[in-house]
């Protein structure tokens, strides 16, 4: 399966949203404005101000002319402006910025490669926001962003993120809302500024002057006296005088029509009903009512849904005469959503069961175009699960429930699956359903359901099920560390995949690259790093863009964790930040069990004594549920929690730690050989020597960890012959780094120390920190010993300390240490520690210590025994004269 994967990343596809789906041209054009639109040039005046405005709110009822105003305006204008129309954008916040980002590319204004694009429908990174602003702040003239129907934007998240970009991007951007409702942003402070511009439904309201020459435009001359009654009737309300002007038309005396017009009548859905769809001939009010289940047609979806041919030109007159029916470029239209709800109303009373048949024959057109996310819309609200299950599983787009895209809207939309879909596609959703949901038991249960019945099935082609069934089989198999499992799901996806109809696998390539991450995981977890890497690589470089973003992330880590067992941290670092960094720059979310990347880090930091930035990784890598729990991940999270530990001295918690929180079908070696590692450190630093190399020499297999570690605890029991023997018995060829080596060359170095070899043991100590410098690898020196002291004292291991294990001899206009002096402290005091070895100093008492730095007293004494500690001391009088010494106070 690797080869499939080896072509070079795609960049993210500019005409694709989060969801994988085109981006709809028409939510980026201005609408036009009809024959019979009225110029209101005190309004486009005031519109004017929104050049020197940061924000511009026009906020009206439906209906009362905010969008066509504002496009006229726009008309008028030289700046570049991005139009949007947030309708189908309001759903997530990633959603809205990547339509947004795209109407920024259609109004001319090009952003940067590297800003990237949101991969998430629900969140959108604060990074990605950051240099969005940052551009648009740089540019020399403002760019004109105008999001129409904004109210359609619920979500308090996408008001808090277009603050932040507003107010950092500065002159390069005016805001221009066009809203129903009052957005959720800080207006009081923009008003306060004087940096925001409002027109509100009063003053859209049509003045009896401009009803009257609105009239004219439909042929009708009404005195202004009467148009002012008009317009007290309708309050001026722009969609209710067009409809009075519509109607009256159609009415021998139109001025008596429009002087008896009724502002109060029993509803707005009475008038629609009566003098739009009344009006029109019996088969067009049926196809309205028809396609008044769907968001936008086209000519042909509207003949599935009538049985007719001549849709075209009916849309086309339905449209000339402004009845309600908007067209929206490329042969696409809508109704406009007062007039849709009015018509579904209608529908439901005149053909109660018409409503899942007209979605079923929606779906399935759609299903012909390519439209998935529509057609699965369509047939979940027809209730025909059985199709919307198979159109999800034949497009091979089961992966989409893993990848942190559409997850949660997929899971949502087939929450209402009954238990009547039998089909094996209905299976196979469930069981994704479940174990993306982190029920493992359910999960398998439904998988084995489908695959059973799969293998009853011969009629059709099921070889997209096959390879969906193999993605969960593997996924299984990592989640229960079953690597026979996991080879065999493997070797089922090469079989099925040449029946894969072509061109399927490379719109859906997060399929493989998921594939291909769980089987590396589960031979990583069973110790065969070679075959994990052969199936890792590929993954983490997979194509697809956003799609794959996760599965590439989570490979990556993987990678990273095999180079840290390697003891190659600097290569293990690179690797975990290029996995976090490859979710991060689309905006994808990690589920708890993949945050590998972080957990490696966390032990990289570990090693570097970094012990405060472990701890923080290590708490923003949540526990996933138990039956979830992915072995590799929380064997890193062991590993990494333990030394965590262990270097805080923390002998009883590291042992209680080192243990994975899982339970997996084969144990992994490198996992009990971690676990024993940490278990022999523990005894070693509680002085029972015998007891730490007994308990390494019953790890099976060949780890050179453990060797070193063992030979260790022989040189604490005084069996330096014994020591070396083991290190001689590590192979030249195996895979080892300066996390290993370095641990190795300080064991032998200790050990010619006790020989009375000073010459061998510098030796070894000086190659051991040219190794560790490069890597800044701190902890093997801190866990070594006083025996090193003397050592490092003198020149030249002293100046190969220097700067990043011990502080620096010559101080600015020091002079250099003499022989005599006491040896450096090997570890760096912290910030807060020189603050108590100060006060220490000035005669404070550690209650006084406390008060003065406002903790507690207990905090206080922490910080002091790492005083102690590093410098080598028990005592407050010996520690300040050793600092004193060193040149630290």
């Amino acid at each position: 399966m690797a080869g499939h994967m080896q072509n070079a990343e795609r960049p993210t596809s500019p005409d694709a949203d989060p969801q994988g789906e085109p981006f709809l041209l028409t939510r980026f054009a201005v609408p036009t404005r009809p024959a019979t639109f009225l110029p209101r040039r005190r309004l486009t005046r005031h519109l004017d101000q929104a050049l020197l405005t940061s924000l511009t709110m026009v906020n009206g009822a439906a209906g009362a002319g905010k969008t066509l105003l504002v496009a006229d305006w726009v008309a008028g204008r030289d700046e570049p402006v991005a139009w949007l129309t947030a309708e189908g954008t309001g759903r997530g916040p990633g959603i809205l910025w990547a339509y947004l980002l795209q109407a920024l590319g259609v109004a001319g204004v090009q952003m940067p490669p590297d800003i990237g694009c949101p991969a998430d429908a629900n969140r959108v990174d604060r990074t990605l926001l950051a240099r969005v602003a940052a551009h648009l702040g740089a540019r020399t003239e403002p760019v004109i962003v105008v999001l129409d129907e904004y109210d359609r934007v619920t979500d308090p998240r996408i008001a808090e993120q277009l603050e932040f970009v507003l107010h950092h991007a500065g002159r390069g951007m005016r805001l221009v809302l066009v809203t129903r409702t009052e957005p959720l942003l800080p207006l009081h402070r923009y008003r306060a500024a004087g940096e925001m511009t409002e027109i509100r439904g009063a003053e859209l309201a049509f003045t009896p002057e401009e009803a009257a020459a609105l009239l004219e435009l439909h042929g009708l001359s009404l005195p202004v006296d009467a148009a002012r009654a008009l317009v007290e009737r309708t309050q001026g309300w722009a969609a209710g005088l067009r409809l009075c002007a519509l109607a009256a038309q159609e009415r021998p005396d139109a001025e008596r029509y429009l002087k008896e017009f009724e502002s109060d009548r029993t509803t707005v859905a009475d008038f629609l009903l009566a003098e739009v769809l009344k009006r029109q001939p019996p088969e067009t009010q049926d196809l309205l009512l028809r396609i008044s289940v769907l968001d936008r047609f086209c000519p042909d979806l509207v003949n599935a849904l009538t049985g007719r041919t001549d849709a075209e030109a009916v849309l086309v007159g339905l449209h000339r005469d402004n009845a309600f029916v908007e067209h929206l470029g490329h042969a696409w239209y809508r109704l406009h959503p007062l007039f849709k709800e009015i018509l579904q109303a209608h529908l439901r009373v005149r053909s109660p069961g018409l409503r899942p048949e007209l979605h079923l024959r929606a779906a399935h057109w759609l299903r012909r175009s390519g439209s998935l996310e529509q057609t699965l819309g369509h047939g979940a609200a027809a209730g025909d699960w059985e199709f919307t299950a198979g159109a999800l599983v034949d497009d091979l787009a089961i992966g989409q429930l893993f990848t942190g895209r559409r997850s949660d809207d997929l899971a949502e939309l087939f929450a209402g699956m009954g238990p009547d879909a039998a089909s094996p596609a209905a299976d196979i959703v469930r069981a994704a359903r479940e174990l993306a949901g982190s029920d493992l038991d359910r999960g398998l249960n439904h998988l084995h359901r489908a695959e059973s019945n799969l293998g009853r099935e011969d009629a059709g082609d099921q070889s997209a099920a096959r390879l969906s069934c193999a993605l969960l089989e593997a996924l299984v198999a990592r989640l229960t560390g079953s690597p026979d499992r996991a080879e065999m799901a493997a070797a089922m996806a090469r079989h099925v995949r040449t029946d894969v109809p072509s061109g399927l696998l490379d719109r859906h390539p997060e399929l493989t690259a998921l594939l291909l991450t769980h089987l590396g995981s589960t031979r990583l977890w069973a110790g065969r790093f070679d075959d994990a890497r052969a199936a890792l690589v590929p993954a983490a470089g997979a194509p697809g863009g956003v799609s794959t973003a996760l599965p590439r992330g989570d490979s990556l880590g993987r990678l990273a964790l095999i180079d840290y067992l390697d003891g190659r941290l600097g290569r293990a670092e690179r690797k975990a930040q290029e996995a976090i960094t490859a979710t991060q720059r689309f905006g994808v979310p990690q589920p708890s069990g993949c945050g590998i990347g972080r957990l490696v880090l966390a032990a990289v930091a570990v090693d570097r004594d970094e012990l405060d930035r472990a701890q923080t990784l290590l708490d923003s890598v949540p526990l996933s549920p138990a039956p979830m729990r992915d072995p590799v991940t929380e064997a890193g999270r062991a590993i990494a929690t333990a030394r965590l530990l262990l270097a805080r001295g923390k002998t009883r918690a590291a042992v209680e730690a080192a243990e994975p929180a899982v339970s997996a079908e084969v144990a992994s070696p490198w996992a009990s050989g971690h676990t024993a590692l940490i278990t022999s450190a523990a005894h070693l630093a509680e002085g029972r020597p015998e007891t730490a190399a007994r308990l390494l020499r019953a790890v099976p297999g060949d780890q050179v960890a453990c060797a070193v570690e063992a030979a260790r605890a022989h040189l604490a029991a005084g069996e330096p012959g014994a020591a070396i023997a083991l290190l001689d018995t590590v192979r030249p060829e195996a895979r080892t780094g300066p996390g290993l080596t370095v641990r190795a060359m300080l064991v032998r170095a200790q050990a010619a120390d006790r020989a009375g070899d000073p010459a061998a043991a510098r030796r070894q100590l000086a190659q051991a920190l040219r190794e560790a410098r490069r890597e800044k690898l701190r902890r093997p020196f801190l866990d070594a010993g006083a025996w090193l002291h003397p050592l490092l004292s003198a020149s030249p291991l002293r100046e190969l300390a220097e700067g990043w294990l011990a502080p620096r001899s010559v101080p600015p206009g020091g002079t250099p240490r003499s022989p005599d002096q006491p040896p450096p402290v090997v570890e760096e005091l912290s910030g807060r520690e020189h603050d108590v070895l100060r006060r220490l100093a000035q005669m404070m008492s550690t209650e006084e210590i406390a008060d003065d730095l406002h903790v507690s007293v207990n905090t206080v004494k922490t910080h002091l025994k790492g005083v102690y500690r590093k410098l080598a001391v028990s005592r407050r009088t010996d520690a300040v004269r050793r600092a004193r010494e060193l040149r630290l106070l």
